[in-house]
């Protein structure tokens, strides 16, 4: 489906206190609105408004996100590198690209920017809301900012709040960027090599030691003392990055990552999840190490009308957006 633009051309106040002075939001609908049946998703890090890209399993019949049924709508985060407003956008201040001085952005500020397209789209009530990862902290977040906007929420691979354990890591992936003399420069490239660097760090967090074991062994030979499948496959995935991202983008949502706490200024993370009323499935991931199951049993435990799934996988963290037959088995009953 082709990806569709909303212009915003007022002033965007963000958390921060920061004002953008205009914004632009890309997203993507499938199927008709009648008004009952829109089912909002949410991406996750680097994926963009085309769910059927990133989720192709699942936007069909027979799916969880059936076009034949529902309205499915996703909308491009502001901050990312697919058309919404973001670090390579031109600022209507300079007529230069933001870059480097594309302000700080919270999840709060993605929820709000959410709601302002549900509005110019007429979408004043939602049959659920779907979020994976950094999806799932946006879908918490539009629960408790906007409380009647959907009837369902879906909860994948996700937490209450980002844990040191993840912080960790998104600094460890910063760091790398901020290793390559490049970042800094006002160029769409700068960073490149850095962000290479990034994505394989995240890809040990994303998959774990079962998906590498079970995916990267050696089929030629086994008696290799180098030329590892294990680090083409690294190679490959930080290369294949730097060619669909920016590291301006990267560095940004990391850090949007970092500022996810669902009980800031809310009472703490029981309060606030405490507060979220409409039925909620909440699924686990086996072997997920980012976002450990005890995070979504900490979800279950404090959302007033939650249920618990947890899904079976050897893909860790991406079981999400590889077990599409063992979601669509869970979901489907859920959502209808």
């Amino acid at each position: 489906m082709p990806i569709k633009y909303y212009i915003y051309n007022h002033p965007f106040k963000l958390e921060s206190g920061e004002v953008l002075s205009q914004l632009k939001i890309a997203y993507t609908t499938y199927g008709e609105f009648d008004g009952d049946n829109a089912i909002w998703v949410c991406h996750a890090l680097t994926a963009n408004s085309e769910v059927d890209d990133w989720w192709p399993n699942v936007v069909c019949e027979g799916g969880f996100l059936n076009p034949q049924k529902n309205f499915i709508i996703c909308a491009n985060i502001i901050g990312s590198h697919y058309g919404s407003t973001g670090p390579l956008s031109v600022n209507p201040e300079t007529d230069k690209p933001y870059f480097g001085t594309f302000p700080f952005i919270t999840v709060r500020d993605i929820a709000n920017a959410h709601q302002i397209l549900a509005k110019h789209l007429n979408i004043n009530h939602v049959k659920a809301i779907i979020g994976s990862s950094i999806g799932g902290y946006q879908a918490m977040e539009m629960a408790l900012m906007f409380p009647n906007f959907t009837e369902k929420l879906v909860l994948i691979a996700t937490s209450a709040k980002s844990q040191p354990w993840v912080i960790a890591f998104n600094e460890s992936q910063r760091m790398a960027i901020e290793s390559d003399v490049t970042y800094g420069k006002a160029d769409c490239e700068a960073g490149a090599k850095g962000m290479k660097v990034s994505r394989s760090i995240a890809l040990l967090s994303y998959r774990g030691s079962s998906a590498y074991n079970a995916t990267q062994q050696e089929i030629d030979s086994k008696d290799k003392v180098s030329g590892f499948r294990a680090s083409t496959y690294q190679q490959y995935q930080g290369e294949k990055l730097c060619n669909r991202f920016n590291a301006y983008s990267y560095h940004i949502l990391t850090r949007v990552l970092d500022s996810h706490n669902v009980g800031r200024g809310r009472g703490g993370v029981e309060s606030a999840l405490a507060q979220i009323e409409c039925k909620t499935l909440v699924i686990g991931i086996s072997t997920d190490i980012i976002f450990p199951v005890s995070e979504q049993i900490i979800l279950y435990k404090h959302i007033p009308n939650a249920t618990i799934q947890l899904l079976s996988s050897e893909f860790g963290h991406d079981g999400f957006l590889v077990e599409h037959a063992k979601l669509n088995s869970i979901l489907i009953p859920f959502i209808n």
